[in-house]
């Protein structure tokens, strides 16, 4: 275990290049403020140096909220959204099990993880738990390009099939610790569009874990 003096790195931080992205970014976001006893535990948790920017945006964040809250990149906890990465993914999963970390998630029920070599060979990449997909689906990029199209990428596309209108006013009021829970279910009645479905608030744990529990009885995972 390296100790918070080791991982913080006060020569190379990669605070600087985050910072670049949020000058650069196209997409509505907000950075929540870190509580700094909640930051320190955060990066001891996940032993990954400030120089990376996992590792910057951990220690110096409570985590960012982008598209009115749409998508929940993880830092160190707030507030409005408690979980950190190493802490969720324990909570969620089964300590060691799983071989990814949690580092991300969205209003629609999908989750980003970074791998670890429980998703697939290419250790370091991203993978997207697609909620009409039921599975995991590789993104071929790093935690770092992940953090720079969520900022200035074109969400809209990716996230044209589970979006309705005026969808951004309802998630303004959604909780970090909350997503929407879809009846009949995204993976099912593909003719149905979003706005045909009825949608739900529903705690993000309840939602994962059912997710999860489907996926392992779904065909096609």
């Amino acid at each position: 275990m390296k100790t918070l003096t080791e991982l913080i790195d006060v020569h190379d931080p990669g605070w600087a290049l985050v910072q670049e992205w949020l000058n650069a970014a196209s997409n509505p976001y907000e950075v929540l403020a870190k509580e700094e006893g909640n930051a320190e535990q955060a990066l001891l948790q996940l032993q990954v140096t400030t120089r990376s920017p996992l590792g910057a945006l951990v220690y110096e964040t409570g985590g960012l909220l982008i598209d009115d809250g749409w998508l929940r990149i993880l830092g160190s906890g707030s507030a409005r959204l408690a979980r950190d990465p190493m802490s969720w993914t324990q909570t969620a999963t089964e300590a060691g099990s799983f071989g990814a970390l949690l580092i991300a998630d969205d209003a629609s029920g999908g989750f980003f993880a970074l791998n670890g070599g429980g998703l697939g060979e290419d250790i370091g990449n991203v993978y997207y738990f697609a909620p009409d997909a039921l599975a995991w689906e590789g993104l071929e990029v790093g935690y770092s390009a992940f953090v720079e199209w969520a900022l200035c990428g074109d969400l809209a596309l990716f996230y044209q099939t589970v979006r309705w209108p005026n969808w951004r006013e309802e998630v303004r009021t959604l909780g970090g610790e909350q997503v929407y829970a879809f009846f009949p279910f995204l993976w099912t009645e593909p003719e149905l569009s979003v706005n045909e479905r009825k949608r739900t608030v529903t705690p993000i744990e309840a939602q994962w874990r059912l997710a999860q529990e489907l996926a392992g009885s779904h065909p096609e995972s």
